[in-house]
């Protein structure tokens, strides 16, 4: 996400602390570059104006001119007025008061509302929570059923909507029958429309006045930007939403929407949709996406979604098997699958400081395929030839490659690349970095 702007706010930014003494000059030149990068990434002009005369009028001052440092510090400036302008710091769901609570779910057709509901329903089970999904949208065809489907997937209760009941009621309906369920938390998956219009406003109004939910997330398509804006803008007007959830972040390269959302409609962002697995779904920070904006990572998250994915025993495991040199294929594959629990390739280094910046990286689109590949030659291997590679000969290496559709190179290459790995990973532990479940906890 981010990248396009990321980019030229970088190239704009290099520009600045190559100057070594700032004058006001520079800074004002440096912002009209600031300025159009902001305007290009579709940020609302209005919110453009106000961001750029922040930065100008705390730049100007002795804070940068008589600073040793005067482009760092311009950087900085820059970086906390983008954490002001998305909102301070994250804001979670206020669920607080008596239950079962409700969280409505509103926007246009096509935003994601269905598959966000699935999202979040997993979200909150996984913080504790006993979420209960409420199919209401009784007008596109197959609404209820892929919510069901997705409920039978995450092994999470879904109320038995039907075809042709009136939305309210299905609500009312699932509120008494979630909270006999011992659920605690509904979620309730609203209809949308290709625009919005007075009956997609009046039903909506009238679930609200039903059910009285504890929050109204506005569910938008961050790749629309502008769009997304206005839409978001309408819906806080009409329904005085709590929050917006944005989606398909993954595929913004500019972050109009994330960057205008807050500021134009005084509501937060509170989640944020990053991928297509029922995972992919991020409570937002405001400084941590300051942070990816300016190419400086992101490495809370990273360390979040690691702790969520590793397991501590299997850690210890691990660990023990480094250090007694018992490492083999079998492990490799179990570590590869934890890596892909954790994301892409491409979202792991966005989230590393610096490495978006290097120019080697840049252009680069790491290919998951690469990981399918080495998991079907694994898969190939019987179970002693991943316990013990060594006795992995010719003959074996072309079995190896035909079972797993590709070449005995690959297979070499594979071998000779685990070999290598192991080796590393063994001297780092025999060198006294044997707390691998500190980096977790």
């Amino acid at each position: 996400m981010f990248e396009s702007l990321t980019e030229k706010l970088n190239r704009t930014f290099k520009k600045l602390k190559g100057q070594g003494k700032l004058s006001e000059k520079n800074i004002a030149d440096g912002l009209k570059e600031v300025r159009l990068a902001l305007l290009e990434a579709d940020v609302h002009f209005k919110v453009v104006k106000k961001f750029i005369e922040d930065i100008r009028e705390r730049s100007v001052g002795s804070e940068v001119l008589d600073s040793l440092t005067p482009g760092q510090q311009v950087i900085k400036i820059v970086h906390e007025e983008l954490v002001k302008l998305m909102g301070e710091s994250g804001q979670g769901l206020n669920l607080t008061g008596r239950t079962p609570f409700s969280v409505m779910l509103v926007g246009l057709q096509g935003s994601g509302k269905t598959t966000t509901a699935g999202k979040l329903a997993l979200f909150l089970r996984k913080s504790g929570r006993n979420p209960y999904l409420v199919p209401a949208d009784v007008y596109r065809p197959a609404a209820i059923d892929q919510l069901k489907k997705l409920g039978s997937q995450l092994n999470i209760p879904v109320h038995p909507s039907e075809d042709g009941a009136k939305p309210e009621n299905i609500c009312l309906e699932a509120l008494a029958k979630g909270s006999g369920a011992g659920s605690d938390v509904l979620v309730i998956d609203t209809a949308g429309r290709l625009h919005i219009d007075e009956t997609l406003m009046d039903e909506l109004v009238k679930i609200k006045a039903r059910v009285e939910p504890a929050e109204i997330l506005l569910v938008a398509d961050a790749m629309t930007g502008q769009d997304a804006v206005n839409v978001a803008k309408e819906f806080n007007r009409l329904l005085d939403i709590t929050g917006v959830v944005l989606t398909k972040m993954e595929g913004d390269a500019r972050g109009g929407a994330a960057l205008s959302i807050r500021s134009i409609t005084g509501k937060p962002i509170k989640f944020i949709g990053v991928g297509e697995k029922m995972d992919a779904l991020e409570p937002f920070h405001p400084e941590r996406v300051a942070s990816r904006v300016l190419g400086m990572g992101d490495m809370l998250s990273l360390i979040e979604k690691a702790q969520a994915t590793f397991d501590e025993k299997e850690a210890l495991k691990l660990q023990s098997k480094l250090k007694n040199r018992e490492f083999d294929l079998e492990d490799f594959r179990a570590q590869l699958g934890q890596m892909k629990k954790i994301g892409s390739l491409e979202q792991i280094i966005g989230m590393l400081p610096g490495l978006g910046k290097l120019k080697e990286l840049k252009n680069l689109k790491p290919d998951e395929g690469e990981l399918v590949k080495i998991e079907a030659i694994i898969n190939s291997m019987t179970r002693d030839e991943r316990r013990n590679h060594k006795i992995i000969n010719g003959s074996r290496r072309k079995r190896i490659a035909r079972g797993s559709g590709t070449s005995i190179q690959d297979v070499n290459l594979l071998l000779k690349n685990f070999t290598q790995t192991k080796k590393m990973m063994e001297d780092i532990t025999r060198k006294g970095l044997q707390r691998l479940p500190s980096m977790f906890h």
